[in-house]
Formats: structure tokens, C-alpha cells, sequence
């Protein structure tokens, strides 16, 4: 393998971990609940913390490896990566478990707010969506290997290995991080300090207001944090636009390619991850279903997504992203569709062939929408940008979660839609209630990826040819 290949090697692979963690604990939930003696709303906090974290810490860590390094970020994020998933191993107890999660998503955030300005770093923009595409396979594979992965593992061997299975992977990946990944261009600049803690300011309300609702669900204090961060939001871009070196330098939202594709990535987020969510949840509560053989009817379509993102990221260096981003949004949209269909006997043959039809969709996406992202963004802030990117998906990310525990537990207790999506609980009576929640789920996710599909189709075509 020449250097270059060995570079996208460790990309993916940061990528995929980061996005395997996040998803990896669903599974050994019951497990961890009973060994570390503690109660179902404390422990839910191993997932909501490490989204929340990345969350938050995507964009500032972007904007750093541009001052300092891409490559030295990326490397230090595999390290703290790798001993925060020491940590969660050890645990003896639940709130080390979570702060020891806080530590593993500090390193996942290094990792993701990094990996697309390094990609851009090393291949010409009209090599980029190919090279998109193999990274989009640790993305979009990973969430969903986190949950087959949590199953195998917790199932046959013992959930504390769900975490120490990365320590091995992480240590060969620094070795090769360090010998392959070296920093480029870095941008001599001042640290915006003020810009950078506004926002993660308003962040943390977001998020954390997000968070809460899906564990306790609506209350006036949850709005008053999501508000209160929403409005935060206009003094750092009073700030920031004083700022010589910004955190965010609004100007490049000038360019209708990158504010739309960025804008696109986030609803796409927002609005089909969460499709995984309500299905697991759908087969287990509704179809009685263990959480293991849940997982495996939508393996298929993420296998195929992995197979034919390299080839539709090359479409898009041919022909630009509009098109194929727009298609696979289109695919994403008819799949929600299918899915808000569902009865109580649906044949399990449609959710295969329905997750073909979303895995195909997110191979069309995600390869070209992230190569129209930094191909229109400045060299000097790739890192900027490609962290604002992470973030929006890592929000969205969230936002999905919201929905799917919000929304599908309209019609039955909250508490109860927990246990369904962790598999402990099977509604039997109840089904057809919840399958109303089910739909409305599913509806959302249509309303919301309806309007990515517009802002893709509109975001115009951009300048693929090499550029110096």
C-alpha cells in the first residue's frame, strides 16, 4: 500500500471506531444494569454522553488541528480514544462508566472533527467523493456494527469487551497514524477563546435540553435550555465576525454549495438515523425479537452501502454531488416510507429489502455530500469545516435518538418505550398502540429528509477540477 492508501486505511478506521462507539453500548444495557447495580434513566446517560460530547467538541477541534496539526489532533484523538476505552472496561460502577465515556468521546471528536480536512488534505477534488466513499463505510457501517458487535460481544464473551476490543485496534492505529498522518498547512493563527466557549456554550444547552427530553420528555426547563442556546447563538456571530481568526469564519456560508450541503447533512442526520432506532424498536417490542437477531435483518443494506459507496463517490467526482446526493436522499425518503407502513405482520423480507433500498441511499449520499462540503471550502480551515460537519451530524445524531424515544412513545409510557428499545420489555397487548407512535416516528423522518432533498437539489453544481 503507498502512503496515501495507508492514510484513508486510518481514516476509516478512526471513523468507523468512533461511529461503532456510539452505538456499541445499546445492547449490553440490560447486561451493565445488572452488573454495575444501578437504575435504567442513570445508565441510558453511556449513550447520551458520548453524543453529547462530540456534540459539542467537533467544531472546536477542528478549528484546532487547523492551528496545530491535523495530524497531530487525529493521533492524540486515537490515544485518549483508546485509554478512554480502557476506562470504560474497568469500570466498577456507573458514573466512572460515564465519565469514562466523556473520555472516549473527547477522542472520537478529535478523530471525527479531523478525518474529512485530512482526506482533503491528501486527494485532489476531483479524487475526493472515491476516497468519501471508503470513509463513509467506517460512518455509516460503524453505528450499525456497534450494535451487532454489542450484541456478539456481550452475548458470547462479556460486555467490559465491547471496550477493550478497541485498545488493540486503537494501538496498531496510532503506530500507523503516526508514521503516515503529517500535519499540512497548518494556519499560524491566534486562538479565538471567546468564540470557542460562546459556543460551546450553546451547545451544551442544546444538546444537554435535547438529551432530557428524550429521557424525562417535555418540561418547560428543557425548552428554556434549547431556547437559551438557540439565542446564544446571535452574540457569537456578533463575535465572530470581529474575530480575525473565528472559530467559524461566516463568510464561506456566502458559497450556496457549502451551506446547503451542510445543511443537507445535518437534516439527513436528523432525520433517517433515527430509522435504525424505531426499527429495533419496532422488532423487538412489537415483533418479539431479540436484540441480536433485530439487528441482523438490517445488516444487509449497510453491507450494500459499504460495496457501492466508492463507486457512486466516483459518479459524484464525475459529474458533481448534486445529483447523486439528491438521489439517495430520494431512496432514503421512499424507505421511511415503506417502513411507516408496517403492521403487526409485516413479512420480514420487506424491512431486508427496505434496508437495501436506505443503504443504497446513504451510499449515494454521503460520499458525494461530503466531498461537495470541502471542495468548497477554504484549504486553510478544512479542519473548521470538517468539524462544523461532524457536528451538525453528531447533533443530528441526537436529535434522531429525540425523536425515535419521543415520538414512537406518544401512545404508551415512557419508561416503556426504554425497555422496548433495549429489548427487556415486549409489549404484547400494546403492540398496535405503539405502532401508532411507530408511524408518527416514521412520518417525521419523511417531513425532515423531504427538506434535505430540497436543499440538495437546489445547491447547485460545484468546481470538481483540481485546484492548487
Amino acid at each position: 500500500m503507498d502512503r496515501v492508501s495507508i492514510i484513508t486505511f486510518v481514516v476509516v478506521l478512526g471513523t468507523m471506531m468512533a461511529a461503532i462507539d456510539s452505538t456499541i453500548v445499546i445492547l449490553a444495557l440490560p447486561v451493565m444494569l445488572q452488573c454495575l447495580h444501578t437504575d435504567l434513566l442513570t445508565l441510558i446517560w453511556v449513550i447520551l454522553v458520548y453524543l453529547l460530547t462530540a456534540a459539542v467538541l467537533t467544531t472546536q477541534l477542528g478549528r484546532l488541528g487547523d492551528r496545530m496539526g491535523r495530524g497531530k489532533i487525529y493521533n492524540l484523538g486515537f490515544l485518549i480514544f483508546t485509554i478512554g476505552s480502557a476506562f470504560c472496561g474497568v469500570s466498577p460502577n456507573a458514573n466512572f462508566l460515564i465519565s469514562s465515556r466523556v473520555v472516549q468521546a473527547i477522542g472520537a471528536s478529535m478523530l471525527q472533527a479531523n478525518s474529512g480536512a485530512i482526506i482533503a488534505d491528501n486527494y485532489p477534488p476531483n479524487r475526493r467523493g472515491k476516497a468519501y466513499g471508503y470513509t463513509s463505510i467506517g460512518w455509516n457501517v460503524g453505528a450499525i456494527l456497534g450494535i451487532i458487535l454489542g450484541g456478539i460481544l456481550t452475548t458470547f464473551v462479556g460486555w467490559r469487551y465491547i471496550f477493550y476490543i478497541n485498545v488493540p485496534i486503537g494501538i496498531i492505529a496510532i503506530i500507523l497514524g503516526l508514521r503516515v498522518i503529517k500535519d499540512s498547512r497548518i494556519v499560524n493563527a491566534k486562538f479565538d477563546i471567546l468564540g470557542v466557549l460562546i459556543l460551546a456554550f450553546s451547545l451544551i444547552l442544546i444538546t444537554y435540553g435535547a438529551s432530557e427530553i428524550a429521557g424525562v420528555g417535555i418540561t418547560t426547563f428543557n425548552l428554556f435550555l434549547i431556547i437559551a442556546g438557540i439565542l446564544s447563538l446571535f452574540p457569537f456571530y456578533l463575535v465572530e465576525k470581529r474575530q480575525p481568526f473565528p472559530v467559524i469564519d461566516f463568510k464561506v456560508f456566502r458559497n450556496r454549495v457549502l451551506t446547503a450541503s451542510l445543511l443537507a447533512s445535518f437534516l439527513q442526520s436528523a432525520g433517517y438515523l433515527a430509522t435504525a432506532f424505531i426499527l429495533i424498536m419496532y422488532l423487538q417490542g412489537i415483533r418479539g425479537l431479540t436484540p441480536f437477531n433485530a439487528s441482523l435483518l438490517l445488516v444487509p443494506g449497510y453491507v450494500l452501502a459499504s460495496m457501492v459507496g466508492p463507486i457512486t463517490g466516483r459518479l459524484s467526482d464525475k459529474i458533481g454531488a448534486r445529483i447523486p446526493a439528491t438521489i439517495g436522499i430520494g431512496l432514503m425518503i421512499i424507505a421511511s416510507f415503506i417502513y411507516s407502513n408496517l403492521t403487526l405482520t409485516t413479512p420480514y423480507y420487506v424491512i431486508v429489502v427496505t434496508s437495501i433500498i436506505g443503504g443504497l441511499g446513504s451510499s449515494f449520499f454521503y460520499p458525494a455530500n461530503n466531498s461537495a462540503i470541502m471542495s468548497n471550502a477554504p484549504r486553510s480551515i478544512y479542519g473548521g469545516i470538517s468539524g462544523i460537519m461532524r457536528t451538525l451530524a453528531n447533533i443530528g445524531i441526537l436529535i434522531s435518538y429525540v425523536i425515535a424515544i419521543s415520538i414512537a412513545s406518544i401512545s404508551i409510557p415512557r419508561y416503556v418505550a426504554f425497555e422496548v428499545f433495549l429489548g427487556t420489555y415486549s409489549l404484547g397487548g400494546l403492540s398496535s398502540k405503539f405502532l401508532i407512535g411507530i408511524h408518527s416516528a416514521f412520518y417525521a423522518s419523511i417531513a425532515i429528509l423531504s427538506i434535505a432533498l430540497v436543499l440538495s437539489a437546489i445547491r447547485g453544481k460545484e468546481e470538481r477540477s483540481y485546484l492548487s
